[in-house]
């Protein structure tokens, strides 16, 4: 890409994040353009008024015009002051409030993502490198905020500036004031003025070069903040305290902040502001400083010559030299452009990240009886980026409002069986069917109301109970409570003293409620049970109890899914013996189906295998005498 590719470029992604953030914060850019146009313009009112007081003190000293420039001074001066503080005060709060806000981008991106795009350990970690980049720098989209207001603020200053110094050069030296009526001279005027912009903006380059230098530590900086966010906290984690003190990790710690350097005086990103990117900074300023110090040589002989009065010299001296710096940073701007279009083309390769799963047309008929049906015809499955099958020709069909356990070794394709039927993935090869149509021609959201899992990851939410039940802060009280009943929560139910509106956990509230495994895992069943859906799934979400306990849960479980399909995933299979149907998984395939009593006749089975393992641990211990 070229030069001006790179630039259209650049404006183009820098012009959407503006619109990305006006989504989430409207008010945003109006207040920072209001504020800018305040900050760019009180210089030059001072400027102004001083230069016609200065005059009017050097010339006719008129008491009566004297106070009029003095009293209208003060009055500009002020306002244009405290309403520029008042804009900056708003500024600063509405760019507070945005650092929260524009995650809203994320997380709505994150909430519409296929599940299989959610899943992907690439994604995650585009998504952490942006967040990095905005960590150690505000690169991304909040830079493009703080660009905004620098390109406003230098437009409109330079705009002002010109306005004030047109007529430096405009203004004629007398005749009578010898050869420095040279100064008079169109090419000699045309010449300075050139070199005035040419100069300022090759400073403005070298500052855009000495921008450009973050990107050479865009790495470093990444990897120090990312080291920084995790070892640098890690000590206020709870959860990790026992660990940290009983292996004395925390002498592991001080190692990562000792070699953590990135940020530090020694680290890459200090000898670069002690190399080329200083180097660049300090020869951009002391450009300025000589073409500023030609402006005030070239304005002090007009005023010699006659041209115009002492106070306009600092009209003129003001204005030229806020003239010259806004070109300096409007053109050093150029390189924080091309730097950040880097950070934002990640943050938009993120947010652009599509959805190839299709979204169905057809709606799920509301059946009272629950009569539905699935089947499995020759499916197989391999996660995108494995080369190994998941699972491989499977075919299994429910029979309607039976109850079905899924068991095998771990890796043994049970998880991944129940998020094909959940369609969190679409298989590649073979169909899943629903009353003989396959499930991708359904309506999405139509199609997964159909199923209640729980699944072994589960996750309770820093909320009251009641809304964790029902997934909303609006539900059915006397619903959640019944299900937390039927769940086997009911007596710690009525320990809580503000009950459905407890609030779960202390990440929010003091007064949380902290649940152990076993108390999460009925809640999280009483979750299922609210939704009230078609087919119920419990993907090993009581693996933390002892199998007598999972055995019993399951076995009051049975009764509380009345009509409903059931299926169970679980490692135990004294959990399993009460099902109508049994599937035995084995590296990706179904290697047995059939009852309990069947299968564990077959000695020569997988089911008899594995049920020989585990017998001992059916059986309860003989109390001792």
């Amino acid at each position: 890409m070229n030069g001006k590719g790179k630039l259209r470029h650049a404006a183009a992604v820098h012009l959407r994040a503006v619109r990305v953030l006006r989504q989430v914060s409207p008010k945003f850019f109006p207040v920072r353009t209001a504020s800018a146009l305040f900050d760019a313009i009180a210089p030059y009112v001072t400027v102004f008024f001083s230069a016609r007081i200065l005059s009017e003190l050097a010339a006719l000293r008129r008491a009566e015009v004297l106070w009029k420039w003095v009293i209208a001074g003060v009055v500009c001066v002020y306002l244009v002051s405290a309403l520029g503080a008042v804009l900056k005060r708003r500024y600063e709060t509405l760019l507070s409030d945005l650092w929260g806000r524009k995650e809203i981008l994320f997380i709505r991106k994150m909430f519409s993502l296929d599940f299989a795009e959610l899943d992907k350990q690439e994604n995650h970690d585009l998504r952490e490198q942006i967040r990095e980049n905005e960590n150690w720098s505000s690169w991304g989209l909040m830079k493009a905020a703080y660009v905004y207001g620098d390109l406003v603020g230098g437009i409109i200053g330079l705009l002002s500036g010109v306005a004030l110094t047109v007529s430096l050069f405009t203004s004629p030296v007398p005749e009578t004031a010898g050869r420095l009526t040279l100064l008079n001279s169109p090419l000699f005027v045309l010449l300075l003025a050139a070199l005035m912009v040419t100069v300022s903006a090759l400073a403005g380059k070298l500052l855009a070069a000495s921008t450009r230098c973050w990107g050479d530590v865009g790495e470093e900086a990444t990897l120090g903040n990312r080291l920084f966010g995790h070892f640098g906290f890690i000590g206020l984690a709870k959860e990790r305290a026992v660990d940290i003190r009983m292996y004395e990790q925390q002498d592991l710690v001080r190692a990562y902040w000792g070699k953590n350097s990135a940020f530090g005086a020694d680290g890459p990103i200090g000898k670069l502001a002690r190399g080329k990117m200083g180097v660049y900074a300090g020869l951009g300023v002391c450009i300025t400083t000589l073409i500023t110090g030609s402006v005030y040589v070239f304005t002090c002989l007009k005023a010699w010559g006659g041209a115009f009065d002492v106070g306009s010299i600092t009209q003129y001296v003001g204005a030229a030299t806020a003239m010259i710096a806004n070109i300096f940073s409007l053109v050093g701007l150029m390189g924080t452009l091309e730097t950040n279009t880097g950070y934002l083309d990640k943050t938009f390769a993120f947010l652009d990240i599509p959805n190839a799963m299709y979204q169905g047309s057809l709606t799920t008929e509301k059946r009272s009886d629950r009569q539905y049906e699935i089947e499995f015809r020759d499916v197989s499955f391999k996660y995108p980026g494995s080369d190994v099958w998941a699972l491989r020709h499977v075919d299994l069909k429910f029979k309607v409002g039976s109850r079905l356990a899924i068991v095998g070794e771990n890796g043994s394709g049970k998880t991944t069986f129940i998020k094909l039927l959940c369609r969190l993935y679409d298989p590649q090869e073979g169909q899943i069917l629903l009353n003989g149509i396959d499930i991708r021609k359904y309506r999405y959201d139509d199609y997964m109301a159909l199923f209640s899992v729980v699944f072994q990851d589960f996750r309770l939410i820093a909320q009251p109970l009641g809304a964790n039940v029902a997934g909303s802060m609006a539900y059915d009280r006397d619903r959640a409570r019944r299900a937390l009943v039927d769940a086997g929560f009911g007596e710690r139910l009525e320990m809580l003293d503000r009950g459905l509106d407890t609030m779960l956990y202390k990440d929010l509230s003091e007064d949380g409620v902290e649940l152990s495994g076993g108390e999460a895992q009925k809640v999280a069943i009483a979750r299922a049970l609210y939704k009230d859906a078609p087919f119920i799934i419990l993907d090993e979400p009581t693996a933390a109890l002892d199998p007598i306990a999972e055995a019993e849960i399951y076995g009051k479980f049975d009764k509380i899914a009345g009509d409903k399909t059931a299926i169970y995933i679980s490692h135990r299979l004294s959990s399993c013996k009460f099902c109508d149907e049994i599937a035995v998984f084995q590296e990706g395939r179904i290697v047995q189906q059939g009852s309990h009593d069947t299968l564990v006749a077959d000695e020569a089975g997988k089911y008899h295998e594995l049920w020989a393992a585990q017998a001992q641990y059916y059986t309860k211990l003989p109390e001792k005498p």
